[in-house]
């Protein structure tokens, strides 16, 4: 299984976006799609953190937000508009975007010591 993980630990009241996928076979530039899309996010308004990991055509992938209208604006970002439409048009079977307010959190394993935000 393949995994990344941002090492950035946003402090809760926040907002996240699960997003869910099937792939299709084969690459078709969505690797190097997926990074730009990753690289772009990291410098949006309100953008936290990222966490992503695939396991043959599975993969889910939850970025964090400061806000719901900082989602808003990066579904809205053109450059995002043409990767969501290749990822409709090439790379995935399916998928499914769910956002959720996180209220709390808490960590095991940090190298800051375990953090429980309430």
């Amino acid at each position: 299984m393949n995994a990344e993980h941002s090492s950035r630990k946003p402090h809760a009241p926040y907002f996240s976006v699960i997003f869910t996928s099937q792939r299709t076979d084969g690459d078709n530039g969505y690797e190097k799609m997926a990074q730009l899309m990753v690289e772009l996010a990291e410098k949006q308004p309100g953008f936290l953190g990222i966490e992503s990991a695939r396991d043959n055509h599975l993969g889910i992938t939850v970025s964090y937000w400061r806000s719901l209208e900082d989602i808003k604006l990066w579904k809205e970002n053109s450059a995002h508009k043409i990767a969501q439409q290749k990822g409709k048009e090439e790379w995935y079977e399916n998928y499914s975007v769910r956002i959720c307010k996180v209220e709390r959190d808490y960590f095991f394993g940090s190298t800051e010591g375990d953090a429980v935000n309430e």
